[in-house]
């Protein structure tokens, strides 16, 4: 049974936890496809530069054993992608729901960000 500040998302038959605003409960219940039924539910449809950005948030978490922030962002993907796509204005565009760092990290199956209520 799960409370009001719970919610489910089924992923290939099998049901995993969320908190009420839809990240994971348990990070080792991460997989690409929660990222997608994730994405599916807010409405967003994944392309290789949401990949990359998943990916990146998630290495930066195992490294560090903290969320990266959109300033340390910037710098990484001004480098992959060039001046036109790397920067804040295009991470929030690629994630319009909260930018790379609630958004994104919530379809990187991280936890919520300091200050997140």
């Amino acid at each position: 049974m799960t409370d009001s500040l719970s919610r489910t998302i089924l992923v290939n038959g099998k049901t995993i936890e969320t908190d009420s605003e839809g990240y994971l409960k348990n990070l080792n219940d991460w997989s690409e496809d929660f990222a997608i039924a994730r994405a599916q539910d807010e409405g967003l449809v994944l392309t290789e530069e949401h990949w990359q950005v998943i990916r990146y948030l998630r290495d930066y978490f195992h490294e560090h054993g903290v969320q990266a922030q959109v300033r340390v962002m910037i710098p990484h993907f001004r480098n992959e992608w060039g001046e036109a796509r790397g920067n804040n204005h295009y991470l929030h565009d690629l994630f319009p729901m909260g930018g790379p760092q609630k958004q994104g990290n919530r379809l990187a199956g991280l936890l919520r960000t300091k200050g997140e209520h």
